[in-house]
């Protein structure tokens, strides 16, 4: 059961017994900044308040590779993988659950964003997009295609070292941890669901930022960031992600 003091902890509290969907995020790398708490609860609706950690809301630009299938059904290489960058913050519901509210989500197959679009609601955008691997450094490119405006985003980074498990502390978990998210719709934001997402535990690695020209978190109407994020790089997780329930 869920409780209003649920904590954020690197071992998925939630069980998905019967996934919607099987998915692997690869490659990622989370990007994260400070905001001040009232900026951000302006973007959120009603039923949801922002989570802080340290006095401070946090923003992330998360870009990776998805392989995403149904139960029962193969995967279509051309159909089934493809990469996404999402802008995010936390927050909790109603009754004190935590999860992920998505500014954004950017992907490259047009079939996966309407899909996600009309299931889950979620605000989903077709890009062009480029994963560009060589040895230690990764450069993410994104370039929005639908909807209007055009929008880029370019991140690089250099790959370090892995985290050692006691190395992490309560704000890396507070910034990776997250096991469900929130979708809220209609005028008068009637529709409201979670879906939880169960996987193992980020493996982390340290990274540093070689570039960044992102104008994806603009977009979603946050101030430019004017200070270096804080960064972690994860080669990836299995993940089995729940059917969208009703929430208060």
């Amino acid at each position: 059961m869920v409780t209003p003091t649920e904590q954020h902890v690197p071992t998925c509290p939630l069980r998905v017994a019967h996934p919607l969907m099987y998915h692997r995020w690869e490659t990622l790398t989370f990007l994260h900044w400070a905001y001040e708490p009232d900026v951000v609860q302006r973007l959120l609706p009603k039923s949801l308040t922002v989570e802080t950690f340290g006095g401070q809301a946090w923003v992330g630009l998360v870009p990776f590779y998805m392989r995403v299938n149904a139960p029962g059904i193969p995967r279509l290489p051309w159909l089934s993988n493809f990469c996404e960058t999402n802008v995010r913050t936390y927050a909790r519901d109603e009754l004190g659950r935590p999860g992920v509210w998505f500014f954004s989500l950017d992907a490259t197959r047009l079939p996966a964003v309407v899909a996600a679009r009309t299931g889950f609601r979620l605000p989903y955008m077709w890009s062009r997009m480029r994963l560009a691997h060589h040895g230690d450094t990764i450069t993410y490119t994104t370039r929005r295609r639908w909807p209007a405006p055009t929008v880029t985003s370019r991140v690089r980074v250099e790959i370090g070292a892995p985290f050692a498990p006691e190395e992490l502390t309560e704000r890396d978990h507070f910034l990776t941890a997250r096991w469900r998210l929130f979708s809220v719709s209609g005028a008068d934001a009637r529709w409201r669901r979670r879906a939880d997402a169960q996987h193992d535990p980020w493996p982390l690695r340290r990274a540093t930022v070689r570039e960044l020209d992102d104008g994806l978190v603009a977009a979603a109407g946050l101030p430019q960031p004017t200070t270096e994020p804080l960064v972690h790089y994860s080669p990836g997780v299995a993940v089995r992600i729940g059917r969208p329930r009703r929430y208060r």
